[in-house]
Parts: C-alpha cells; structure tokens; sequence
C-alpha cells in the first residue's frame, strides 16, 4: 500500500511532539496536508514531501554524494515512488539506489531526526517549475565495512565527512547529540 496521507500526519505528529519548535516551519506543509494534496507526488505544489537519509559509519562520520543536478554534496534522498509503503523506507530505498550501500543498516530514531523544508529551483528539462521540498530526514547507523556503487545518473561523487560539517545547525547538533 503506498504512502498515505495518514501516514505523513502521524509522522509528521510524532516528529512535532519531539520538536514542538518547528511546528511553525512545517505550516505550509501541516496546511497542504489538511487540505488534501497529495503530498507523495512530485507534482504536487507549491510543496511536497521527500525521504531523506543520515547514514553514520562506525566512525561516527556522515555519508555524503554529489548530487548531479545541483552539483553539490548532501546527504542521499529524494521523491517518494508509487512502491513506498513509508517514509522510513523510502529513505531507505533512496540510499540504496544511490549508494549501492547494502550492509546492516538500522535506524538511530524512531521518528525523523529533522525535516528541513527548502526552495528547489524550476527545472525546465523536466517542466517542473520552482516549489519546495519538505525533506523528511531520518537518522541511520551502519556496522562493517560499507561498499558504495553510485548510480551515476545522480551521484558523481560519495564522502565520508564528520557531522560537524553539516551547514544546517539543527540537523547537525540531533546527529550530533545521538551519536555522541
């Protein structure tokens, strides 16, 4: 069954009960949800949701790609697809399609450790126009030795770099505050 609206909400709920500060900052989501958009679909504006995944190696470092087509590093992630049944998995199933990463993987919370809502830029090959993705963001731990094969249609380069590095604040003192 793919993703639900429901299931957005009650994410969405369990995340705000940990961070009852960011309510005002996911309003315009909280506002589509409740107005029935579908927030799974890429199509969906002015915002819809994505997964997104924080993956630590035993060193306590952050794996980090090079997104293609905005030609910066960031942590993997992307759109929903119609075979996600949860945003967990979806973040899941981002990392692997552009990682090739396939060791144990486990997940640190039980909730999203940040959902970071920002500006994409209009994408004419694509016809999409500019909108906003509320990248739903969860934190992963990984044991052993972590083979990565990028998917090169996306990912042009892969860094292991330490949570310090993160340029979102918020982000990086959760990561920072779970592995320490």
């Amino acid at each position: 069954m793919p993703i639900t609206a429901e299931h957005i909400r009650e994410t969405l709920a369990a995340y705000t009960d940990a961070h009852p500060e960011e309510e005002v900052t996911l309003s315009v989501v909280l506002e589509q949800l409740y107005q029935g958009a579908d927030l799974t679909s890429r199509k969906t504006s002015p915002v819809h949701v994505t997964a997104g995944a924080v993956l630590v190696d035993e060193t306590g470092n952050v794996l980090f790609i090079r997104h293609n087509a905005l030609r910066k590093y960031l942590t993997p992630g992307g759109h929903l697809e119609p075979e996600d049944t949860d945003l967990m998995g979806a973040a899941l199933r981002e990392l692997t399609e552009e990682t090739g990463i396939r060791a144990s993987i486990v997940p640190l919370l039980p909730h999203p450790v940040h959902i970071d809502v920002h500006s994409i830029p209009a994408n004419d090959a694509k016809g999409e126009p500019a909108h906003h993705h509320a990248d739903v963001r969860w934190l992963f731990a990984t044991t052993g030795p972590v083979d990565v094969t990028l998917q090169a249609e996306e990912v042009s380069d892969v860094e292991w770099r330490s949570p310090d590095t993160f340029t979102d604040e918020t982000l990086r003192e959760r990561v920072l505050s779970v592995i320490r």
